[in-house]
């Protein structure tokens, strides 16, 4: 299935335009954090500690910053139980889960992408600095 952004644009009048919900809401879905959260919970419901020792270096305070955010989207469910210690468990909501089965995909191709495409400057710059000491030899 391709979709173009022109074709977007015809099917919903001023969708991606600014001050448009469309940027807040990717704002929220693929920042660094979001995506990584959402991503996570599609293990199932999980604690917060287990979630922050999931992602590997988010804060504390980013993490619930991003919780809520997504919590407030609709995207993520928070239940707290009155225990001592207290428990808060975060799971996908139903559209949360809609959503990651969008976007799972795309997780799929950055794993199998991310080192070729990381090393790809490096192998740019490298070519760059050989064609520019063949210029300085000719």
């Amino acid at each position: 299935m391709k979709v173009s952004f022109s074709d977007l644009r015809e099917q919903h009048d001023g969708v991606f335009r600014e001050n448009c919900p469309t940027r807040t809401v990717l704002d929220h879905v693929v920042s660094k954090w979001g995506v990584l959260v959402l991503f996570a919970l599609t293990d199932g419901t999980i604690r917060w500690g287990d979630l922050r020792r999931r992602i590997d270096g988010i804060s504390e305070k980013m993490l619930s910053s991003t919780l809520r955010t997504l919590e407030a989207d609709g995207l993520v469910s928070r239940r707290s139980y009155p225990e001592v210690p207290p428990r808060v468990e975060y799971a996908l909501t139903d559209l949360g889960g809609e959503l990651m089965e969008k976007l799972g995909p795309l997780m799929e191709w950055v794993a199998a992408h991310a080192d070729d495409i990381a090393a790809a400057p490096d192998a740019r710059r490298a070519e760059s600095r050989v064609g520019r000491e063949a210029d300085q030899t000719t």
